[in-house]
């Protein structure tokens, strides 16, 4: 599985410990910045990650700011882009399976590490169980 990564400054260094993670776990990472702790705009790299998606350049993305919200928010204005924002495992399982959500955001000074390694495997592993949520998923993609 190949997933996409992103952040802003105040996202770097969890971005990095989760691609560290990640990459322990076998997967696949394209990073697309930003690269140092240098104040950035956190809208670049959360369109930088959508886009890439929307694309299919990756499976997943995993975009982080400092509380997750700007960049999320950023993400979502990609047409078929559903970011959800996630602070604990319950809603990183029910964002993949009742929302099919394609990029998980996180806050890097909202959770610690270990926990978003949690949330992070949790979104990975967790399936879209259509159904009823595909209905609404499809309602959802309507209106942009």
């Amino acid at each position: 599985m190949k997933i996409i990564l992103g952040a802003d400054h105040g996202g770097y260094s969890l971005k990095n410990a989760i691609k560290d993670h990640l990459i322990r776990n076998g997967y696949e990472i394209i990073d697309k910045g930003t690269n140092s702790s240098e104040p950035v705009d956190y809208p670049e790299y959360g369109h930088d990650v959508a886009n890439a998606i929307v694309s299919h350049e990756g499976d997943f993305g995993i975009i982080v700011c400092g509380t997750g919200i700007g960049i999320s928010i950023a993400a979502n204005k990609i047409k078929g882009i559903r970011a959800a924002l996630c602070i604990n495992t319950t809603m990183s399982k029910l964002s993949r399976e009742h929302n099919d959500a394609n990029i998980l955001a996180l806050g890097a000074r909202i959770i610690g590490e270990s926990l978003a390694f949690d949330i992070v495997d949790t979104f990975l592993t967790s399936e879209f169980q259509n159904g009823r949520h595909k209905i609404r998923i499809d309602k959802i993609e309507k209106i942009r």
